[in-house]
């Protein structure tokens, strides 16, 4: 019955680059991926809000992120009506607005949108509170794929996972969600959201899986991000006119790499963590189709944003240059009590319980190609995501590649629209904010283009306006910069000076955009961050759950080191006191 309410299986990976999945030109191998793109359709300007939170609370809300209440990171209230640090009540999720015309309602993998994430908290932002009937995964940004801390089923912790279990974060999500789609009783429509937390850095994988990939990326990346361009263009997803950014500063020339064969390793593993998800899609499509409940699925497969360039040198967290034995979400000893050796140490090649690591500049400028920037950047190579969708009873134009501009923020409303039904008036005695997204299915079959379509960007500073086929973008606290996405979509000829009259135009939307949308200067949001505005209360350190004591730290950085000194590598600092 085609007027039957669809089902919608949301899959989301976590920092995947624009071109890392096979359909969008990459060398990762995700034939499951590939075949829904192939019978569905994939976009080629679906964008993301660059990085984890505010994607996550756009996409669950239908808001622009600030507008949502994560302006910046799930991690503080900044004291500023866009920066809550959480959902807002008053932002319906797509769980609230589903479950109100029959849905059910499911949750698996990475959550990140709660201040708190300790189980004696308040968990008024928890997924269960927010409209999901049930939930099986981790609440912070981060976590070992071997025993993710903050795993949670419910309301209720199950960390840490047994010494003796053969257990992999991935595989556990997609076989939890296969189980709630065997075990639903009665024959109501369901929106599953599967936010896995990969390919995120820890980079960790099973060995099998990253074999297959090491000889390959022996290759490099300059000549790997070459091949993807050219792919892209035969597909049709960029245009033929297209040139390739140039390779990131922070990356040296692979012919000048000294370590080669480690180099590989790491995006091995990064394209290992992708092939496990790709193999748990296609276990939950084979459920599906067992179901008979295929055709009328919605299925959408993207990326919360680019891939990261953060480099953990030494056993530093290469964003706070903190040590990683401060933070208790870096395991210091693995389940059988050896010692984790973190950060991205030479010869430490990723995937294993015993490592922590992540990919680096080079690979994360590959996952992005041919795009510019990364993860954090409202840049392409941050803010774009591949986009897959596949729904037979409706998708008719099979294989199509859709070049309307689009956003997270059109899900909810796309959605609603699916299911015929209307976005929530109220919630919980308030009432609710309007979407700020559109539905994408008017335009999904004509592959029409939503005319002058404008999509704003901000955080931490680095901002960004699409606006008809321009685009305006400024990394923070550097100048402005305007491109002509119809000509030049990696974004290398920068025509602000050259059209100023344009630039004035964009330069007005972009003012305009980011006061309707509740965006903060972001030197007022660093201030709170550092605790240098007046007024601020800032959490100390010590008072964070997840912060470990410093008789902790001692212990741990003893511990590792012996590890270490037996590896002949250098020794970790505690850089803490």
């Amino acid at each position: 019955n085609d007027t039957k309410k669809p089902n919608i299986v949301l899959i989301m990976l976590d920092d995947m680059g624009y071109s890392d999945l096979g359909c969008y030109g990459g060398e990762i191998q995700t034939p499951n991926i590939d075949k829904l793109a192939k019978n569905g359709v994939r976009f080629s300007q679906f964008y993301n809000s660059g990085r984890c939170c505010p994607t996550r609370a756009s996409m669950l809300t239908g808001l622009y992120p600030h507008r949502s209440g994560v302006g910046h990171m799930a991690s503080r209230d900044y004291g500023f009506k866009g920066y809550k640090g959480e959902i807002r009540p008053e932002a319906a999720t797509i769980a609230e607005s589903l479950k109100a015309v029959g849905y059910d309602t499911w949750m698996a993998g990475k959550w990140h949108l709660s201040i708190n994430w300790s189980p004696d908290g308040s968990k008024h932002n928890w997924p269960l509170q927010r409209g999901f009937d049930k939930f099986y995964g981790t609440l912070i940004a981060a976590g070992s794929q071997w025993n993710p801390i903050t795993l949670t089923e419910g309301n209720k912790s199950v960390f840490p996972i047994s010494k003796d279990e053969d257990f992999y974060y991935t595989e556990a999500l997609s076989t939890k969600a296969i189980t709630w789609m065997k075990e639903q009783k009665e024959d109501k429509p369901f929106f599953l959201y599967m936010a896995y937390a990969a390919p995120h850095w820890p980079l960790h994988a099973r060995q099998e899986v990253i074999d297959k990939y090491k000889k390959l990326y022996l290759e490099g990346y300059d000549k790997l991000r070459a091949e993807r361009l050219k792919k892209l263009k035969a597909s049709g997803i960029i245009a033929e006119s297209t040139v390739l950014s140039a390779r990131n500063p922070k990356a040296i020339a692979w012919k000048d790499e000294k370590h080669k064969e480690w180099q590989a390793s790491r995006m091995a593993a990064h394209a290992a963590m992708i092939d496990h998800v790709d193999t748990g899609v296609g276990k939950i499509v084979d459920q599906l189709k067992k179901a008979g409940k295929l055709d009328n699925t919605i299925i959408l497969v993207l990326s919360d944003n680019g891939g990261s360039s953060l480099e953990h040198p030494n056993g530093l967290i290469g964003s706070t240059g903190a040590p990683w034995t401060v933070m208790k979400y870096v395991p210091v000893r693995t389940r059988a009590n050896n010692a984790v050796i973190s950060g991205d140490v030479v010869g430490v090649e990723p995937g294993p319980e015993n490592t922590y690591g992540g990919y680096g500049s080079g690979w994360a400028n590959l996952s992005n190609a041919p795009f510019r920037m990364f993860k954090r950047y409202s840049h392409e190579g941050g803010v774009a995501t591949p986009l897959v969708m596949h729904w037979p009873n409706r998708l008719k134009n099979k294989g199509a590649i859709i070049h309307q501009p689009g956003h997270v923020m059109d899900f909810l409303p796309t959605f609603l629209d699916a299911a015929g039904a209307m976005p929530l008036t109220e919630l919980n005695g308030k009432k609710t904010m309007k979407l700020d997204g559109s539905s994408l299915l008017p335009g999904l079959e004509a592959n029409a283009t939503i005319g002058e379509r404008q999509i704003g960007f901000e955080h931490a500073g680095n901002r960004g306006l699409r606006y008809g086929k321009w685009k305006l973008v400024a990394e923070n606290g550097k100048g402005w910069e305007l491109y002509d996405m119809s000509k030049d979509r990696t974004e290398v000829n920068d025509l602000s000076k050259s059209n100023p009259e344009q630039l004035k135009i964009m330069l007005e939307k972009y003012q305009q955009w980011a006061e309707a949308n509740w965006v903060v200067e972001w030197p007022k949001i660093s201030a709170v961050l550092s605790g240098k505005q007046a007024g601020t209360v800032v959490l100390p350190a010590k008072d964070n759950p997840l912060r470990r004591t410093q008789q902790e730290v001692d212990d741990s950085v003893e511990f590792i080191n012996k590890e270490r000194a037996k590896r002949k590598l250098p020794l970790m600092k505690d850089l803490s006191k």
